[in-house]
Protein backbone atom coordinates (compact mmCIF):
# COMPACT_ATOMS: atom_id res chain seq x y z
CA UNK A 1 0.00 0.00 0.00
CA UNK A 2 2.70 2.42 0.78
CA UNK A 3 4.41 2.08 -2.46
CA UNK A 4 1.18 2.85 -4.38
CA UNK A 5 0.66 6.15 -1.96
CA UNK A 6 4.08 6.68 -3.09
CA UNK A 7 2.94 6.52 -6.95
CA UNK A 8 0.19 8.91 -6.19
CA UNK A 9 2.34 11.22 -4.67
CA UNK A 10 4.54 11.27 -7.45
CA UNK A 11 1.58 11.68 -10.21
CA UNK A 12 -0.02 14.70 -7.63
CA UNK A 13 3.56 16.01 -8.02
CA UNK A 14 3.92 16.36 -11.31
CA UNK A 15 0.66 17.75 -11.92
CA UNK A 16 0.91 20.47 -9.75
CA UNK A 17 4.97 20.94 -10.41
CA UNK A 18 5.37 24.62 -9.92
CA UNK A 19 3.38 24.81 -6.28
CA UNK A 20 4.96 21.08 -5.32
CA UNK A 21 8.65 23.21 -6.46
CA UNK A 22 7.83 25.94 -4.47
CA UNK A 23 7.44 23.87 -0.98
CA UNK A 24 10.48 21.99 -1.58
CA UNK A 25 12.31 25.15 -2.21
CA UNK A 26 10.54 26.65 1.22
CA UNK A 27 11.75 23.55 3.16
CA UNK A 28 15.21 23.44 1.47
CA UNK A 29 15.58 27.25 2.35
CA UNK A 30 14.72 26.42 5.69
CA UNK A 31 16.69 23.00 6.22
CA UNK A 32 20.08 24.67 4.87
CA UNK A 33 20.00 27.47 6.90
CA UNK A 34 18.94 25.34 10.26
CA UNK A 35 21.48 23.08 9.51
CA UNK A 36 24.06 25.27 8.86
CA UNK A 37 24.26 26.80 12.25
CA UNK A 38 23.05 23.78 14.20
CA UNK A 39 26.25 22.39 12.38
CA UNK A 40 28.91 24.43 13.89
CA UNK A 41 26.97 24.81 17.45
CA UNK A 42 27.13 21.21 17.49
CA UNK A 43 30.44 20.34 16.93
CA UNK A 44 31.29 23.66 18.91
CA UNK A 45 29.72 22.20 22.43
CA UNK A 46 30.86 18.47 21.76
CA UNK A 47 32.61 16.44 24.30
CA UNK A 48 36.50 17.02 23.16
CA UNK A 49 37.22 13.51 25.08
CA UNK A 50 33.73 11.81 25.77
CA UNK A 51 36.00 8.40 27.58
CA UNK A 52 37.49 10.86 30.97
CA UNK A 53 35.99 14.12 30.18
CA UNK A 54 34.04 13.38 33.65
CA UNK A 55 37.74 12.51 35.22
CA UNK A 56 39.96 15.33 34.04
CA UNK A 57 40.04 18.84 36.69
CA UNK A 58 40.68 22.10 35.94
CA UNK A 59 42.49 23.69 38.56
CA UNK A 60 40.99 27.58 39.32
CA UNK A 61 42.79 29.18 42.42
CA UNK A 62 41.33 32.92 42.78
CA UNK A 63 45.16 35.04 44.28
CA UNK A 64 43.75 38.14 42.40
CA UNK A 65 43.24 41.59 43.31
CA UNK A 66 40.56 41.93 46.10
CA UNK A 67 39.36 45.25 45.22
CA UNK A 68 38.41 43.65 41.65
CA UNK A 69 37.61 40.39 40.55
CA UNK A 70 38.84 39.01 37.64
CA UNK A 71 35.50 38.10 35.84
CA UNK A 72 32.67 40.10 36.38
CA UNK A 73 30.47 37.04 37.72
CA UNK A 74 33.30 36.77 40.82
CA UNK A 75 34.61 33.23 38.90
CA UNK A 76 38.12 32.78 39.94
CA UNK A 77 41.19 33.66 37.24
CA UNK A 78 40.77 31.16 34.45
CA UNK A 79 44.69 30.47 34.70
CA UNK A 80 47.52 30.01 37.54
CA UNK A 81 50.62 31.99 38.62
CA UNK A 82 53.63 30.14 38.22
CA UNK A 83 54.34 29.51 41.67
CA UNK A 84 50.91 28.39 42.73
CA UNK A 85 50.63 25.70 39.25
CA UNK A 86 54.28 24.36 40.33
CA UNK A 87 53.42 24.16 43.80
CA UNK A 88 50.42 22.33 43.33
CA UNK A 89 51.99 19.97 40.50
CA UNK A 90 55.64 19.27 42.70
CA UNK A 91 52.22 17.95 45.81
CA UNK A 92 51.55 15.03 43.54
CA UNK A 93 47.81 14.85 45.36
CA UNK A 94 46.54 13.54 42.10
CA UNK A 95 47.33 10.11 40.49
CA UNK A 96 48.11 12.31 37.58
CA UNK A 97 48.28 16.15 36.87
CA UNK A 98 49.44 18.25 34.04
CA UNK A 99 50.90 21.52 34.09
CA UNK A 100 50.93 23.86 30.68
CA UNK A 101 51.73 26.56 28.95
CA UNK A 102 52.40 27.85 26.09
CA UNK A 103 55.47 28.04 24.05
CA UNK A 104 57.27 29.23 21.33
CA UNK A 105 60.36 28.49 19.04
CA UNK A 106 62.41 28.85 16.16
CA UNK A 107 62.91 25.41 14.40
CA UNK A 108 66.07 25.15 12.78
CA UNK A 109 66.08 22.30 9.93
CA UNK A 110 69.60 20.06 9.15
CA UNK A 111 68.91 20.78 6.07
CA UNK A 112 71.07 23.69 5.43
CA UNK A 113 68.62 25.14 2.15
CA UNK A 114 65.97 25.01 3.96
CA UNK A 115 65.18 28.31 6.07
CA UNK A 116 64.51 28.23 9.96
CA UNK A 117 60.49 28.60 10.74
CA UNK A 118 58.83 29.91 13.87
CA UNK A 119 56.51 27.05 15.81
CA UNK A 120 53.99 27.42 18.61
CA UNK A 121 54.71 24.92 20.77
CA UNK A 122 53.41 23.83 24.11
CA UNK A 123 55.81 23.49 27.66
CA UNK A 124 54.02 20.48 29.55
CA UNK A 125 54.47 18.02 31.97
CA UNK A 126 55.03 14.24 31.16
CA UNK A 127 51.11 13.35 32.37
CA UNK A 128 49.97 15.59 29.84
CA UNK A 129 50.37 13.08 26.80
CA UNK A 130 48.78 9.85 29.12
CA UNK A 131 46.27 12.55 30.68
CA UNK A 132 44.75 13.53 27.59
CA UNK A 133 45.18 10.65 25.20
CA UNK A 134 47.39 11.94 22.55
CA UNK A 135 47.84 9.47 20.04
CA UNK A 136 51.25 8.51 18.68
CA UNK A 137 52.28 7.43 15.67
CA UNK A 138 56.05 6.89 16.25
CA UNK A 139 57.99 7.01 20.12
CA UNK A 140 56.33 8.16 23.09
CA UNK A 141 56.41 11.33 25.72
CA UNK A 142 58.77 11.50 28.19
CA UNK A 143 59.01 10.27 32.06
CA UNK A 144 59.27 12.68 35.10
CA UNK A 145 62.49 12.19 35.29
CA UNK A 146 63.00 13.86 32.14
CA UNK A 147 60.74 16.59 33.80
CA UNK A 148 62.58 16.70 36.88
CA UNK A 149 66.03 16.89 35.26
CA UNK A 150 65.10 19.75 32.70
CA UNK A 151 66.06 17.12 29.95
CA UNK A 152 66.47 18.74 26.28
CA UNK A 153 63.86 16.22 25.23
CA UNK A 154 61.17 16.95 22.25
CA UNK A 155 57.84 15.86 21.53
CA UNK A 156 56.94 16.61 17.54
CA UNK A 157 53.51 16.87 15.63
CA UNK A 158 53.47 14.03 12.01
CA UNK A 159 53.46 17.50 10.17
CA UNK A 160 56.35 18.52 11.42
CA UNK A 161 58.05 15.15 10.83
CA UNK A 162 56.97 15.10 7.64
CA UNK A 163 58.86 18.38 7.01
CA UNK A 164 62.09 17.83 8.52
CA UNK A 165 62.47 13.82 7.80
CA UNK A 166 60.07 12.91 5.30
CA UNK A 167 58.17 11.00 7.26
CA UNK A 168 60.26 8.26 8.67
CA UNK A 169 60.41 7.71 12.20
CA UNK A 170 62.42 10.11 13.71
CA UNK A 171 62.74 8.90 17.50
CA UNK A 172 66.15 9.36 18.66
CA UNK A 173 67.05 11.97 16.30
CA UNK A 174 68.00 15.73 17.36
CA UNK A 175 66.15 18.31 16.32
CA UNK A 176 67.58 22.22 16.79
CA UNK A 177 64.94 24.11 18.68
CA UNK A 178 65.71 27.72 20.35
CA UNK A 179 69.07 27.18 19.49
CA UNK A 180 69.50 24.25 21.39
CA UNK A 181 69.84 20.19 20.60
CA UNK A 182 66.82 18.62 21.79
CA UNK A 183 66.27 14.63 21.28
CA UNK A 184 63.06 13.40 19.51
CA UNK A 185 61.25 11.27 22.00
CA UNK A 186 58.03 10.80 19.79
CA UNK A 187 55.73 11.76 16.95
CA UNK A 188 52.10 12.28 17.31
CA UNK A 189 49.72 11.60 15.09
CA UNK A 190 46.98 14.40 13.86
CA UNK A 191 45.56 15.30 17.25
CA UNK A 192 42.76 18.10 17.28
CA UNK A 193 40.69 17.81 19.81
CA UNK A 194 37.48 20.32 19.25
CA UNK A 195 37.62 22.50 21.54
CA UNK A 196 41.09 22.47 22.61
CA UNK A 197 39.86 21.82 25.94
CA UNK A 198 43.17 22.16 27.88
CA UNK A 199 44.09 25.49 26.87
CA UNK A 200 41.44 27.53 25.45
CA UNK A 201 42.76 30.60 27.26
CA UNK A 202 43.85 31.74 23.64
CA UNK A 203 41.09 30.79 21.81
CA UNK A 204 39.10 27.12 22.17
CA UNK A 205 39.44 26.50 18.29
CA UNK A 206 42.96 27.08 17.48
CA UNK A 207 45.12 24.82 15.95
CA UNK A 208 46.73 22.59 18.12
CA UNK A 209 50.53 22.64 18.91
CA UNK A 210 53.29 21.84 16.46
CA UNK A 211 55.84 20.37 19.55
CA UNK A 212 56.09 19.98 22.95
CA UNK A 213 58.62 20.33 25.71
CA UNK A 214 59.19 19.39 29.47
CA UNK A 215 57.48 22.58 31.54
CA UNK A 216 60.46 22.87 33.69
CA UNK A 217 62.50 24.54 30.66
CA UNK A 218 60.62 27.07 31.17
CA UNK A 219 62.01 28.31 34.59
CA UNK A 220 65.92 28.16 32.15
CA UNK A 221 64.32 30.95 29.69
CA UNK A 222 65.10 28.34 27.06
CA UNK A 223 61.71 29.18 24.95
CA UNK A 224 59.62 32.22 24.97
CA UNK A 225 56.18 31.59 27.18
CA UNK A 226 53.16 32.39 24.32
CA UNK A 227 49.88 32.67 25.19
CA UNK A 228 47.49 34.98 27.73
CA UNK A 229 49.60 36.99 30.43
CA UNK A 230 47.67 39.01 32.88
CA UNK A 231 49.24 40.45 36.16
CA UNK A 232 47.30 42.87 39.10
CA UNK A 233 50.58 43.59 40.39
CA UNK A 234 53.52 45.42 39.11
CA UNK A 235 56.33 43.34 38.76
CA UNK A 236 59.85 43.81 40.00
CA UNK A 237 62.53 43.27 36.98
CA UNK A 238 64.18 39.95 36.22
CA UNK A 239 63.24 36.28 34.99
CA UNK A 240 62.81 35.11 38.53
CA UNK A 241 60.74 38.09 40.02
CA UNK A 242 58.62 37.51 37.21
CA UNK A 243 57.80 33.74 38.11
CA UNK A 244 57.21 34.54 41.98
CA UNK A 245 55.01 37.38 40.46
CA UNK A 246 50.95 37.56 40.64
CA UNK A 247 51.01 37.17 36.90
CA UNK A 248 48.72 34.47 35.96
CA UNK A 249 49.89 32.23 32.51
CA UNK A 250 49.52 28.15 33.89
CA UNK A 251 47.18 26.04 33.13
CA UNK A 252 46.62 22.72 35.37
CA UNK A 253 44.50 19.77 34.69
CA UNK A 254 44.18 16.83 37.52
CA UNK A 255 43.02 13.38 36.54
CA UNK A 256 40.99 12.24 39.61
CA UNK A 257 38.98 8.88 39.27
CA UNK A 258 36.70 8.37 41.98
CA UNK A 259 34.65 11.25 43.75
CA UNK A 260 36.33 11.08 46.71
CA UNK A 261 39.26 11.67 44.70
CA UNK A 262 37.73 15.12 43.68
CA UNK A 263 36.86 15.58 47.54
CA UNK A 264 39.86 15.32 48.68
CA UNK A 265 41.74 17.44 46.02
CA UNK A 266 39.02 20.14 46.63
CA UNK A 267 39.89 20.25 50.30
CA UNK A 268 43.86 20.23 49.54
CA UNK A 269 43.43 23.59 47.47
CA UNK A 270 41.40 25.14 50.00
CA UNK A 271 44.11 24.16 52.89
CA UNK A 272 46.85 25.59 50.52
CA UNK A 273 45.06 28.93 49.57
CA UNK A 274 44.34 29.23 53.33
CA UNK A 275 47.64 28.99 54.25
CA UNK A 276 48.76 31.72 51.45
CA UNK A 277 46.31 33.75 52.51
CA UNK A 278 47.94 34.07 56.08
CA UNK A 279 51.04 34.79 54.32
CA UNK A 280 49.36 38.06 52.73
CA UNK A 281 48.31 36.34 49.83
CA UNK A 282 44.64 35.22 47.97
CA UNK A 283 42.89 38.00 49.55
CA UNK A 284 39.40 37.32 48.31
CA UNK A 285 36.64 34.98 49.79
CA UNK A 286 37.81 31.15 49.50
CA UNK A 287 37.00 30.55 45.79
CA UNK A 288 38.77 27.90 44.33
CA UNK A 289 37.57 25.24 41.69
CA UNK A 290 37.57 22.27 40.27
CA UNK A 291 35.61 22.10 36.75
CA UNK A 292 35.42 18.49 35.00
CA UNK A 293 35.96 19.46 30.84
CA UNK A 294 32.59 19.81 30.11
CA UNK A 295 31.59 22.28 32.91
CA UNK A 296 34.97 24.02 32.30
CA UNK A 297 33.98 24.57 28.63
CA UNK A 298 30.47 26.11 29.52
CA UNK A 299 31.57 28.39 32.38
CA UNK A 300 33.56 30.05 30.20
CA UNK A 301 31.23 29.63 27.47
CA UNK A 302 32.81 27.98 24.23
CA UNK A 303 29.74 28.10 22.39
CA UNK A 304 29.01 32.02 22.38
CA UNK A 305 25.55 33.60 22.67
CA UNK A 306 26.26 35.06 19.08
CA UNK A 307 26.31 31.52 17.70
CA UNK A 308 23.06 30.46 19.67
CA UNK A 309 21.06 33.51 18.71
CA UNK A 310 21.87 32.37 14.86
CA UNK A 311 20.84 29.15 15.67
CA UNK A 312 18.06 30.54 17.17
CA UNK A 313 17.21 32.78 14.12
CA UNK A 314 17.63 29.82 11.61
CA UNK A 315 14.63 27.86 13.57
CA UNK A 316 12.94 30.34 13.48
CA UNK A 317 13.16 30.72 9.55
CA UNK A 318 12.27 27.30 9.36
CA UNK A 319 9.67 27.72 11.20
CA UNK A 320 8.20 30.82 8.37
CA UNK A 321 8.94 28.27 5.60
CA UNK A 322 7.10 25.44 6.92
CA UNK A 323 4.30 27.84 7.79
CA UNK A 324 4.24 29.05 4.50
CA UNK A 325 4.46 25.31 3.27
CA UNK A 326 1.03 24.29 5.29
CA UNK A 327 -0.34 27.35 3.29
CA UNK A 328 0.82 25.48 -0.39
CA UNK A 329 -0.43 22.23 0.57
CA UNK A 330 -3.82 23.59 1.76
CA UNK A 331 -4.27 25.05 -1.61
CA UNK A 332 -2.53 21.88 -2.96
CA UNK A 333 -5.12 19.60 -1.03
CA UNK A 334 -8.40 21.14 -1.26
CA UNK A 335 -8.11 21.71 -5.29
CA UNK A 336 -8.14 17.97 -5.15
CA UNK A 337 -11.47 17.83 -3.54
CA UNK A 338 -13.16 16.56 -6.55
CA UNK A 339 -10.63 13.52 -6.80
CA UNK A 340 -10.90 12.75 -3.10
CA UNK A 341 -14.44 12.85 -3.59
CA UNK A 342 -14.44 10.04 -6.46
CA UNK A 343 -11.87 8.23 -4.20
CA UNK A 344 -14.46 8.18 -0.82
CA UNK A 345 -17.25 7.18 -3.26
CA UNK A 346 -15.09 4.54 -4.78
CA UNK A 347 -14.33 2.73 -1.15
CA UNK A 348 -10.88 4.89 0.42
CA UNK A 349 -11.54 5.49 4.49
CA UNK A 350 -10.26 8.60 5.52
CA UNK A 351 -7.82 6.83 7.18
CA UNK A 352 -6.75 5.81 3.54
CA UNK A 353 -6.63 9.19 2.28
CA UNK A 354 -5.20 10.43 5.48
CA UNK A 355 -1.97 8.04 5.03
CA UNK A 356 -2.14 9.06 1.34
CA UNK A 357 -1.57 13.03 1.75
CA UNK A 358 0.70 12.41 4.44
CA UNK A 359 3.22 10.59 2.32
CA UNK A 360 2.80 12.64 -0.51
CA UNK A 361 4.10 15.39 2.53
CA UNK A 362 6.71 13.35 3.56
CA UNK A 363 7.80 12.99 0.05
CA UNK A 364 7.57 16.96 -0.66
CA UNK A 365 9.39 17.04 2.92
CA UNK A 366 12.37 14.35 1.45
CA UNK A 367 13.15 16.55 -1.66
CA UNK A 368 13.28 19.49 0.64
CA UNK A 369 15.80 17.84 2.89
CA UNK A 370 18.28 16.39 0.03
CA UNK A 371 18.33 20.08 -1.52
CA UNK A 372 18.53 21.47 2.08
CA UNK A 373 21.99 19.33 2.48
CA UNK A 374 23.36 20.94 -0.06
CA UNK A 375 22.57 24.38 0.61
CA UNK A 376 23.81 23.52 3.81
CA UNK A 377 27.03 22.27 2.79
CA UNK A 378 27.40 25.71 0.40
CA UNK A 379 26.30 27.62 4.00
CA UNK A 380 29.23 25.58 6.02
CA UNK A 381 31.70 26.69 3.28
CA UNK A 382 30.91 30.42 3.58
CA UNK A 383 31.25 30.12 7.20
CA UNK A 384 34.88 28.22 6.38
CA UNK A 385 35.65 31.14 4.05
CA UNK A 386 34.87 34.02 6.84
CA UNK A 387 36.55 32.36 9.91
CA UNK A 388 39.13 30.64 8.35
CA UNK A 389 41.47 27.57 9.37
CA UNK A 390 40.21 26.97 12.66
CA UNK A 391 36.59 26.53 11.51
CA UNK A 392 37.74 23.93 9.28
CA UNK A 393 37.23 21.01 11.10
CA UNK A 394 34.03 22.20 13.03
CA UNK A 395 31.40 23.61 9.40
CA UNK A 396 31.78 19.59 8.54
CA UNK A 397 28.61 18.20 7.91
CA UNK A 398 29.27 14.29 9.59
CA UNK A 399 26.38 11.23 9.65
CA UNK A 400 24.73 12.48 12.06
CA UNK A 401 23.81 15.95 11.11
CA UNK A 402 22.89 14.53 7.54
CA UNK A 403 20.87 12.15 9.21
CA UNK A 404 18.86 14.65 11.31
CA UNK A 405 18.65 17.13 7.90
CA UNK A 406 16.28 14.44 6.84
CA UNK A 407 14.33 13.73 9.60
CA UNK A 408 14.04 17.37 10.26
CA UNK A 409 13.03 17.95 6.57
CA UNK A 410 10.47 14.84 6.68
CA UNK A 411 8.99 15.24 10.07
CA UNK A 412 8.61 18.69 9.68
CA UNK A 413 6.99 18.60 6.51
CA UNK A 414 4.50 15.86 7.83
CA UNK A 415 3.58 18.07 10.61
CA UNK A 416 3.31 21.13 8.23
CA UNK A 417 0.60 18.61 6.43
CA UNK A 418 -1.28 17.29 9.36
CA UNK A 419 -3.68 20.31 9.25
CA UNK A 420 -4.00 20.33 5.19
CA UNK A 421 -4.50 16.99 5.49
CA UNK A 422 -7.04 16.86 7.98
CA UNK A 423 -8.77 19.62 5.81
CA UNK A 424 -8.40 17.51 2.64
CA UNK A 425 -10.09 14.14 4.65
CA UNK A 426 -13.44 16.75 5.69
CA UNK A 427 -14.57 16.28 1.84
CA UNK A 428 -17.87 15.52 1.27
CA UNK A 429 -18.26 13.28 -0.88
CA UNK A 430 -21.98 13.52 -2.54
CA UNK A 431 -21.47 17.20 -2.40
CA UNK A 432 -18.22 16.48 -4.93
CA UNK A 433 -20.17 13.81 -7.30
CA UNK A 434 -22.79 16.45 -7.32
CA UNK A 435 -21.01 18.85 -8.71
CA UNK A 436 -19.42 16.70 -11.61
Amino acid sequence: MFSYYLKLAWLSSKRTWGMSLLMVLAIALGIGAAMTTITVNYLMSANPIPQKSDQLFYVQLDAWDPNDPYFDNGDPPDQLTYRDATTLWQAKKAPRQSISTGAAGVIEPADKEALPFMAQGRANSADFFPMFDVPFLYGSGWDEQADLNKEFVVVITAEINERLFGGKDSTGQTLRLAGKDFRIAGVIKRWQPQPRFYDISTGAFQDSEEFFVPFSLMSEQILGQSGNNNCWKPTESGFKAYLDSECIWTQLWVELPTKADVEQYQSYIDAYADEQHKFGRFARTRNNKLSDVMTWLEQREVVSEDASMMMAMALMFLTVCLLNTVGLLLAKFLGKASEIGVRQALGASRRDLFLQHLVEAGCIGLAGGLLGLVLAWLGLEAVKSMYGDWMAELAVLDLNMVLLAILLAIGSSILAGLYPTWRACQVQPSQQLKAQ
